[in-house]
C-alpha cells in the first residue's frame, strides 16, 4: 500500500497499468490496493484525462489520483518580530497565508498574536482546523532531537512559550519544532537552489547569521541542535560577530548619513523615508554611489570570511544565502566568491535563494508533509473535515 501511495504522491492521473510497471506489483494487487486507499480517502478513481487514447479492447481502464486535498499541513515562521502561517495541500501548494507583528509582549501575549496568524491563514485557504494533519514551526533558535529549544542563550529563551503545545492543544495533531535554518535548508533542497545538492548550507543572513547545514542529504544538528548556530564568530579575524547583511547594511548606513560624512545618495533616501534601511545602500550602490558600493565591499568580505570558515568546517558543495535579503543579496556574490579562496582551500559555489522571506514556512511546510507522508497509514481521515467554501468562516 505504501508503495502505491507513494507513486500516486509524484504523479498525476495513473491507470493500474503504469502503476503495475511502478511498483511491481499484479494487477489484483493494485486494483485491491487503490480500493482501499480510496476507502481511507488517500485516493480517487477520476474519468479518463482528456486526450486518451478511447479505442480499446474489453473493459476501460481505470485512472485513479491522489487526493491531495484529504487533509492539509500548516507550516510557521516564528521569529524575533514577526510571525508566518502558511497553509498548503498535500502536495505542498500554498493555500493561505498571513503575516502579523509581535509588539513588545510577554509569551501568552506573543501565543496570541501566532493564534491570530493562524486563524486568518486557515481562513485565507478556506481551511477548519479539524483538516489539519500535521504541523511544523520553525523557530530563531536552536532544537534539539527531542524538539526542545536551548535555553543557553537569553535570546532563545524568548522562543521557549509552549509554542507546540498550544497548536497541538488546538489540532490535536502532531506538532514538529524546528530551527529555522534547518527548515531554510529543507526547502532550498524541495523548491530551492539546491535541489539535487547533498552537502549544503543554507545562510539566513538578514539580521543574526545562522546555518542550516545538510551533509549527504543528512541535516546536521549536533548535540543539542547548534550545529550551524555559528555563535562565536567574535573569534573570526574581519567578523567579530553575528551581525547579518541586513543589520550591517543598517549600521553602516547610519554611519555614512552623518552630517560629517561625505555625501551619498543614502542620506537622501534616508532623508525622505524618515529612518535607514538596508534597502537603501543597495539601491544606492546600484546607482553607482561610491559610499553604498564601499558598504558593500565590505558586507562581501565579511561575509567571505563567514563562508570561507564554513567552507573549511564542513566542506559543502553549495551555501545559499536565504531569507529577506536574498534578493538584494545577489549583488554581494561576485565580490564574494573573487574573496572566497583567501579564507578557505575549499571554497564553495555561492547561491542566492529564489524563495525570499518565505523560505523558513515553506521549509515549515515541507517538514509537516514529510510526517503526513511517513505515517498515513496510521492517520484517520475521517475527522479531517473538508474545506469551507470559500469565503466562509
Amino acid at each position: 500500500m505504501e508503495a502505491v501511495l507513494a507513486v500516486l504522491r509524484t504523479v498525476g492521473t495513473v491507470t493500474v497499468t503504469e502503476l503495475m510497471e511502478a511498483t511491481g506489483l499484479t494487477r489484483t494487487t493494485v486494483i485491491t490496493v487503490c480500493d482501499e486507499l480510496m476507502d481511507k480517502g488517500w485516493a480517487q478513481e477520476v474519468d479518463s484525462p482528456r486526450g486518451a487514447a478511447t479505442a480499446q479492447v474489453g473493459r476501460p481502464a481505470r485512472h485513479f489520483r491522489f487526493h491531495d486535498r484529504a487533509g492539509f499541513v500548516l507550516g510557521l515562521d516564528v521569529g524575533e518580530v514577526k510571525t508566518t502561517a502558511v497553509v498548503a495541500d498535500l502536495r505542498g501548494r500554498i493555500l493561505g497565508r498571513c503575516t502579523r507583528s509581535f509588539p513588545d509582549l510577554d509569551s501568552s501575549g506573543r501565543l496570541d498574536v501566532i493564534d491570530a496568524a493562524v486563524e486568518d491563514a486557515l481562513r485565507g485557504a478556506a481551511v477548519v482546523p479539524t483538516a489539519v494533519l500535521a504541523a511544523a514551526v520553525g523557530v530563531a533558535a536552536p532544537v534539539d532531537r527531542t524538539g526542545r529549544i536551548s535555553r543557553a542563550q537569553h535570546f532563545w529563551e524568548a522562543f521557549d512559550i509552549g509554542i507546540e503545545a498550544r497548536l497541538g492543544e488546538r489540532f490535536g495533531r502532531p506538532v514538529t519544532l524546528a530551527n529555522d535554518a534547518n527548515l531554510a535548508a529543507l526547502a532550498e533542497r524541495w523548491q530551492g537552489a539546491a535541489a539535487g545538492v547533498d552537502d549544503l548550507a543554507v545562510m539566513l543572513a538578514g539580521e543574526r547569521i545562522g546555518f542550516g547545514l545538510v551533509e549527504a542529504g543528512r541535516p546536521l544538528r549536533g548535540r543539542h541542535g547548534g550545529a550551524g548556530e555559528i555563535g562565536s564568530l567574535e573569534l573570526v579575524r574581519g567578523v567579530g560577530g553575528p551581525e547579518g547583511i541586513a543589520r550591517l547594511c543598517r549600521t553602516w548606513a547610519s554611519e555614512a548619513v552623518r552630517d560629517d560624512a561625505p555625501a551619498t545618495t543614502i542620506r537622501e533616501l534616508a532623508r525622505e523615508a524618515g529612518t535607514v534601511e538596508a534597502e537603501m545602500v543597495f539601491r544606492a550602490a546600484a546607482d553607482g554611489d561610491a559610499v553604498a558600493a564601499q558598504i558593500l565591499e565590505r558586507v562581501a568580505d565579511r561575509m567571505a570570511r563567514v563562508i570561507g570558515l564554513v567552507g573549511t568546517l564542513f566542506d559543502p558543495e553549495l551555501v545559499v544565502i536565504a531569507g529577506a535579503v536574498a534578493a538584494s543579496a545577489s549583488a554581494l556574490l561576485e565580490d564574494i566568491e573573487r574573496l572566497l579562496p583567501r579564507f578557505t582551500t575549499t571554497p564553495p559555489r555561492v547561491a542566492v535563494s529564489p524563495l525570499g522571506e518565505a523560505v523558513v514556512s515553506i521549509g515549515a511546510v515541507r517538514l509537516a508533509l514529510d510526517h503526513v507522508e511517513q505515517h498515513a497509514l496510521d492517520l484517520d481521515l475521517a475527522t479531517a473535515t473538508p474545506q469551507h467554501p470559500a469565503g466562509v468562516s
